[in-house]
């Protein structure tokens, strides 16, 4: 399998990073963030997430945010929905793309969302259906999909499963996600093969944390066995919940500068997001984690 050309990045910064910050950012200062990023060239944007306030705080203001921000031309906007109550509060947004989630974990899904992997897919399978019905476009996640905080090693053929069952269930695309950071290249090496069985790769997405430094190498990992949709953060918003202090997502600006490096084409603008990581690094109360991030923010200081 030859590397991709052209990658495709989904940006989630805005709902899986916020959502894992302590400080609750005001929603003019998130659609502006939102805004930032859409200028950039992203194909794809997770914008908030509509699930319960209580559950959510940093997210209470899903809805007045989605309507808030500017709808670009050519970006999907993706909204997190976990039952059928928050695809009606996406629907009444305006929202047109979802997200729905479960894991390759059963201790993990459990303590997450209270429920087995099974009942999980059971009540997404519901929502996939109603959203589809109405046109909508569905994205789903599989989290621990390289290791779990409760269970250690997930086994490959979990995670397929559970893939084929979204998949099944007609979810448009199905990120797997390695949330706690601990997964390494030889994973990525031994799963998207199993994956690429039985669900196009057109139709994988892969999400990596950055926790222990791997993210950037399953990257080429993966790039390497034709996987061409990566999920990444603005500055490496949002940490690890599992790991205190450690960084979280990966970054989009480092995703960004290795891609480029390669000559693989994003279509999005590194100095672009790199202001919207400036812009919303302002309301929280720690620098991006992003290593061209801060590397280009230091070049540019002492130059000036």
């Amino acid at each position: 399998m030859s590397t991709p050309q052209r990658v495709k990045i989904c940006e989630v910064g805005p709902r899986d990073g916020l959502q894992n910050e302590n400080v609750t950012v005001p929603a003019d200062v998130k659609v502006r963030y939102i805004d930032l990023l859409s200028e950039s060239g992203l194909q794809m944007i997770e914008a908030t997430s509509f699930v319960s306030p209580k559950a959510i705080p940093q997210l209470a203001d899903s809805a007045e945010v989605f309507r808030a921000i500017q709808k670009r031309p050519g970006v999907r906007y993706v909204v997190l929905c976990p039952n059928l109550r928050g695809l009606e509060r996406a629907r009444e947004a305006g929202a047109d793309s979802i997200a729905v989630f479960t894991a390759a974990s059963e201790t993990f899904t459990k303590r997450n969302i209270n429920m087995t992997i099974d009942e999980s897919l059971r009540v997404f399978g519901k929502v996939i259906h109603e959203a589809r019905a109405g046109g909508m476009w569905v994205r789903g996640y599989i989290s621990t999909a390289f290791g779990c905080p409760y269970e250690g090693v997930v086994p490959i053929e979990r995670v397929v499963q559970v893939t084929n069952a979204l998949f099944e269930l007609g979810c448009d695309e199905i990120s797997i996600g390695d949330t706690i950071g601990v997964g390494v290249p030889t994973q990525v090496d031994a799963l998207i093969p199993r994956l690429a069985q039985s669900v196009p790769l057109d139709r994988i997405a892969l999400h990596f944390h950055d926790t222990r430094g791997t993210a950037l190498a399953n990257v080429h990992a993966a790039l390497q066995h034709g996987v061409a949709i990566f999920d990444s953060s603005a500055g490496g918003l949002g940490g690890c919940p599992y790991a205190p202090g450690a960084s979280g997502n990966l970054g989009t600006e480092d995703l960004l500068y290795m891609l480029h490096g390669m000559e693989i084409e994003t279509g999005v603008d590194l100095a672009n997001v790199r202001a919207a990581s400036r812009f919303i690094a302002g309301a929280l109360n720690h620098a991006p984690t992003s290593k061209t991030f801060l590397a280009l923010e230091a070049s540019s200081a002492s130059t000036a």
